[in-house]
């Protein structure tokens, strides 16, 4: 299990000093990974913990390729100390027009460490595969024009396990047991979970929407 310890502007737990202690957090609980955003949080977070960390950068406008979208921002995650650079690997342009391929293989021959692939769709994770990724995530389903925001996508899981050489990550709306039992089922070599743990602003949010409802 990797945790993502993530927080957005607006969010009070929005600062280096508190995504360390989310990670501390994470470490004491059993997480065998983290994954964190922007070299401040990863800097802090490598300061507490050996866990292996999975760094990206979220730049740009959310709305196109924004995880880690250029080499520049991989080399500062690398700099803060990720042991694994996850960026947007969908089919959308990206925006300093660097080829997927040209970019994933920078990041190995001259930061020397492997990609984790962000995909929505399964024509992506192939293309992702294909151009030098060594890990797939499907972490962007459900957060593009490509596919609908519903539950988990366990049938994308399933698609990219059975097609795929590498190893497939699971991320995206795992809420519960149920649905983590759900994606390994359905081959996946690892789950990434962030908001379920690390975001309790939004899981009040829920609980009070349930309330309301009843």
């Amino acid at each position: 299990m990797v945790v993502s310890c993530q927080a957005a502007p607006g969010n009070p737990f929005f600062s280096p000093e508190s995504m360390a202690l989310m990670a501390r957090a994470a470490e004491a609980g059993g997480a065998a990974a983290l994954r964190a955003n922007g070299p401040a949080d990863i800097a802090a977070i490598r300061a507490v913990t050996g866990l292996p960390i999975i760094g990206l950068h979220k730049l740009g406008d959310p709305s196109g390729v924004f995880i880690t979208p250029t080499f520049e921002a991989a080399a500062g995650v690398a700099e803060a100390g990720a042991d694994l650079i996850a960026i947007d690997a969908t089919q959308r342009p990206r925006p300093d027009g660097t080829p997927l391929a040209d970019q994933i293989a920078r990041i190995h021959s001259e930061l020397g460490l492997p990609v984790l692939a962000d995909v929505d769709t399964h024509a992506a994770g192939l293309a992702a595969r294909a151009a030098g990724a060594d890990l797939v995530a499907t972490t962007l389903s459900g957060y593009t024009n490509s596919t609908p925001a519903t539950g988990p996508d366990v049938a994308l899981v399933r698609s990219l396990a059975a097609t795929l050489d590498c190893p497939v990550i699971a991320e995206g709306r795992l809420r519960t047991a149920a649905d983590v039992r759900a994606v390994r089922e359905a081959g996946a070599h690892a789950v990434v979970i962030g908001t379920a743990i690390t975001n309790p602003m939004e899981t009040t949010a829920w609980f009070a929407a349930a309330i309301q409802v009843v």
